[in-house]
């Protein structure tokens, strides 16, 4: 299925793994590998942080796209694959392989992301302030979705030639994936992993991780690295503490989001509340139209779904609905939302806070004393959700300062990443085999409490590579 016509390369040059994004830092996942005279990329997604350098490195990339002859995507999150249409409009002509589920919704959150970056630099421009363009419009996405080739779950399958790879199931959200990869050049044979972002052994929707394929190198992401997860059981007791907060205060609860695996993990969970008789009678209300074309992905793909979610479904054929939950798509109704007296709860994108329709939410409600804004998961850093996490008294909100009078509230075990322990155990049949370990996707913290109790227990090469650093495997 390959497009390249370059001349196949034997044995000149050694295997190449270069780190090109989330290097020490939790966003903007991208490392090349070189074989063969072939170059392909894992992932390609967006940095964020602060604006300035969040453009600078989303705009101009660190090779020549014409160069890239294909791409393997491990999951559609924005920070793994929102930067492909910069890519495929400045040369990329080869492939983008992904799973099925990843290119539906690879479809429509790249959309959204144009649309948002249309729309966020129109706001700004509006009230006075200094506004980049955006990075892409939904014409590129079109021309990137045609890029787009499916392949199921563990089948082996030829990249370029002496390239071979395969999906296996990560756990994280729909259709995500950890990606082994054989590479032969010459006599050279090289068995890599990248694991993408490893899920839970007990996601909320999904199927666990598959156990991986024995391999010499991995490339493993780290994000809790440093942390245990609170219990899963935590966050229907949270929830339902959060509720009647609600409901006594006459307030406001804002959950910022991801539109994607967070969204629907926290309505799976209200929805449980709601079949229990435990749900208070109060407005619920998904305001993100990615939220809710993402959503309806995830009905069409019931494949994925782990057997405790079947086994609802036989008795509640939609896990993502209830008598008080409503779905907004317009502007319109989620403006309305604003002028609205709570008790209410409101969930929105983006989950950390940096764009759509939270911040207008934000802005609205944060210096009320009776709104509660529950953050779900990590932060990454120089983002508006890692400041209110860190207690900040002042934000900056779309350009204007806020006194912070409102409720902060964290919650992880809601997470669709692995804690410390369950990354060791997702890695722990690889070590015989392994040469080599590169922790990617974590600040250097948590990377380093991971590499520490990976030693520990005889890993003896764990390193965490930073940004434009090359190996020879």
């Amino acid at each position: 299925m390959h497009r390249c016509t370059k001349p196949l390369l034997r044995g000149d040059e050694p295997v190449k793994l270069t780190f090109l994004g989330a290097a020490q830092t939790v966003t903007g996942s991208m490392h090349l590998v070189e074989c063969n005279g072939y170059r392909v990329l894992l992932d390609c997604g967006l940095y964020q942080g602060r604006r300035a350098e969040a453009y600078d490195r989303n705009r101009n990339l660190p090779f020549d796209p014409r160069s890239i002859d294909a791409v393997l995507l491990s999951h559609a999150h924005i920070d793994h694959s929102g930067n492909l249409p910069t890519l495929a409009t400045r040369g990329f002509q080869g492939l983008i392989y992904a799973t099925a589920a990843t290119r539906d919704l690879c479809a429509i959150m790249l959309a959204d992301s144009a649309r948002i970056q249309d729309s966020d630099a129109q706001f700004l421009r509006k009230h006075g302030k200094d506004a980049a363009e955006p990075l892409y419009d939904v014409s590129d996405v079109a021309r990137t979705m045609e890029l787009f080739h499916t392949v199921p779950y563990r089948r082996r399958f030829i990249v370029l030639p002496g390239i071979e790879a395969a999906f296996y199931d990560a756990g994280h959200i729909l259709g995500s994936a950890a990606i082994a990869l054989w590479l032969t050049e010459g006599d050279r044979r090289v068995r890599l992993l990248f694991t993408g972002d490893v899920g839970r052994p007990t996601p909320v929707l999904l199927r666990p991780p598959d156990e991986p394929p024995r391999v010499d190198y991995v490339i493993s992401e780290s994000t809790y690295g440093g942390k245990i997860h609170e219990p899963q059981e935590k966050t229907i007791e949270v929830l339902r503490m959060l509720l009647q907060r609600v409901v006594s205060l006459r307030g406001k609860l804002i959950i910022p989001a991801f539109s994607v695996g967070r969204t629907q993990s926290v309505v799976y969970y209200l929805q449980l509340l709601h079949n229990l008789g435990q749900l208070p009678d109060v407005p619920i209300v998904v305001d993100s139209p990615l939220s809710s074309n993402a959503t309806h992905v995830y009905r069409t793909h019931p494949e994925c779904f782990n057997d405790a979610v079947r086994r609802m479904m036989l008795s509640d054929p939609d896990p993502f609905g209830f008598e008080s939950l409503r779905y907004t798509r317009s502007v319109d109704e989620s403006k309305a939302l604003n002028g609205k007296p709570g008790p209410m709860v409101i969930i929105s994108a983006s989950g950390m806070c940096e764009s759509g329709r939270i911040l207008h939410h934000l802005r609205n409600n944060i210096e009320d004393p009776t709104t509660t804004i529950l953050l779900l998961g990590f932060m990454a850093e120089h983002t508006l959700g890692r400041r209110l996490a860190d207690g900040a008294e002042r934000v900056r909100i779309l350009g204007e300062e806020f006194l912070v009078r409102a409720t902060i509230e964290t919650l992880h075990s809601l997470s669709a990443h692995a804690d410390q322990e369950e990354l060791v155990n997702y890695l722990a049949p690889l070590r015989e085999s392994v040469r080599h370990l590169f922790l990617v996707h974590g600040e250097p913290d948590p990377q380093q409490h991971l590499a520490d109790r990976l030693r520990g227990l005889g890993w003896s090469s764990v390193t965490n590579p930073t940004r434009g650093e090359t190996i020879e495997l």
